[in-house]
């Protein structure tokens, strides 16, 4: 099947032999444009942490500002997870691709380490 053949599902659902650098997602514009304001919000943090440590700003600040910036990644990485699971995994289970499971666990144990 070619990802001309049906621009709606994931263009790795469809080719068995791709490599990483064939996979794409296919996630609506409300979703990227959410994952995007998230991330640029995160780039805003890392910036402003290191103009902390510039400043010399008291470790413990800093060490707020971090957690408070892994927690913003942390969201992303589940809103990411969360749509991966109902488009493009649902879609490899249902096209009989049991070896998503691997790759999903796999993903969700590195996530959660």
């Amino acid at each position: 099947m070619n990802t001309e053949d049906n621009k709606d599902s994931c263009p790795f659902c469809q080719h068995e032999e791709s490599n990483l650098s064939d996979r794409t997602s296919h996630h609506d514009d409300k979703t990227i444009k959410a994952l995007v304001t998230r991330m640029n919000r995160i780039e805003g943090q890392i910036r402003g942490i290191k103009g902390m440590i510039e400043r010399h700003v008291y470790c413990d600040d800093i060490l707020n500002q971090i957690s408070s910036a892994r927690s913003a990644l942390d969201g992303v990485s589940r809103l990411l997870l969360e749509k991966h699971m109902k488009s493009c995994v649902k879609e490899q289970l249902e096209a009989g691709d049991e070896q998503i499971i691997d790759e999903v666990l796999q993903t969700i144990f590195r996530m959660i380490r």
